[in-house]
């Protein structure tokens, strides 16, 4: 198993940026591939970005393509979400996501964070 603990979250003017962490602790952090994915009050759950275990391979949802950029660092066991121009309809619980398959992750992997908030005001 793995335990992920995620960081960063806070209130931003749109335009602002942010950058989300995500540690993890348990197994191997580095044989996961990792995504992160989001809840707006009232909307279900939805995809926004994912890396494979190397960080070679990433995708993204279109709503924050050329915006958001994920990343990960592999010894220090961590994933970041790098949040640039941010709208107010960013506005939601972001989590953390943890999967075996890179392709999986747009569907989610069996671990999660227990998120951070992300506000942009207008």
């Amino acid at each position: 198993q793995v335990q992920l603990v995620e960081s960063g979250g806070g209130l931003v003017q749109a335009g602002g940026s942010l950058r989300l962490s995500c540690a993890a602790s348990g197994r191997t952090f580095s044989s996961y591939a990792m995504g992160w994915f989001r809840q707006a009050p009232g909307k279900e759950r939805e995809f926004v970005a994912a890396i494979s275990w190397s960080g070679g391979s990433t995708d993204y949802a279109d709503s924050v393509k050329g915006r958001f950029t994920i990343s990960r660092d592999n010894a220090k066991n961590t994933v970041y979400l790098q949040m640039n121009s941010l709208k107010p309809e960013d506005t939601a619980v972001y989590y953390c996501n943890a999967a075996s398959y890179f392709k999986s992750l747009p569907m989610g992997g069996p671990y999660w964070g227990q998120g951070t908030q992300v506000t942009v005001s207008s």
